[in-house]
């Protein structure tokens, strides 16, 4: 463990990847996030997750084992949430799952006329109608807001299509470019480096994405890891962009 951490002195953990796939956790992952709780080492975790809202994706980190406290999670839904709050936003059409508008308590959810149209996942319930009538609120006006520009994810079952081909739709059918708040928003590294108050290159990021975590990461001074879990594929090591340290999982750390 020594080997690994001795150039750092905080840690941001990507959790979809890294610390579990699907419904399941990997291998050391529990016991990699105790052992940093023993030595001390500050970490948050940081993730372009946009099914659930905080409180329910806490409890469910709890429920697999993973500790973790409301002020340790960073997720794209809140980061979101937050922007149309500082800027005063009252309405929004949210392309996204229940659960993660819940985040957005306050604001009105506007079909017709938002000041914002916000895109996560949405899976399945990606129609042509609810495309259509974000395409019309956006030349109506609107702001486009992506929580990630992800291609696909991988989940036990194979690769399916994240919210990024979708939210491109929108931004080729209305010639704009939509304002993304996820990872590797500059601005989301930089809420999270913030909160640790730590210096970016005694920092490193954990993640399976090597364009969103590794190369988001670098771009602001912070180290990036790569593990060989979850979305990773051999190719990604040919792309130019050089991790700081490849691990195997995140067990690595301990192990």
């Amino acid at each position: 463990m020594t080997d690994f951490l001795s150039t750092v002195d905080g840690l941001l953990i990507d959790i979809d990847g890294v610390l579990t796939i699907g419904d399941e956790v990997i291998p050391g992952a529990t016991e990699a996030i105790a052992a940093l709780r023993a030595r001390g080492i500050p970490f948050r975790f940081m993730t372009n997750t946009t099914i659930y809202c905080r409180y329910t994706l806490l409890d469910i980190m709890r429920a697999k084992g993973l500790v973790a406290d409301l002020g340790e999670l960073y997720t794209a839904t809140y980061v979101a949430a937050r922007f149309l709050r500082e800027r005063g936003a009252r309405s929004y059409l949210p392309l996204l799952l229940p659960d993660a508008q819940l985040e957005f308590g306050g604001l009105d959810v506007d079909e017709e006329a938002p000041e914002y149209v916000v895109v996560g996942d949405l899976g399945a319930s990606f129609t042509f109608s609810r495309l259509n009538a974000a395409f019309r609120a956006l030349l109506n006006g609107a702001k486009l807001v992506a929580l990630h520009k992800k291609r696909h994810w991988r989940t036990p079952d194979g690769l399916f299509l994240d919210a990024g081909p979708f939210v491109m739709a929108l931004e080729y059918a209305t010639e704009t470019n939509a304002i993304v708040v996820g990872k590797p928003s500059g601005a989301y590294f930089q809420m999270v480096l913030d909160d640790l108050s730590l210096p970016p290159n005694r920092i490193a990021m954990i993640g399976d994405d090597i364009e969103i975590d590794v190369r988001g990461a670098k771009l602001m001074g912070i180290q990036g890891w790569l593990v060989k879990t979850g979305r990773f594929r051999k190719e990604d090591l040919g792309r130019g962009i050089w991790p700081d340290r490849i691990l195997n999982s995140i067990a690595d750390l301990i192990g």
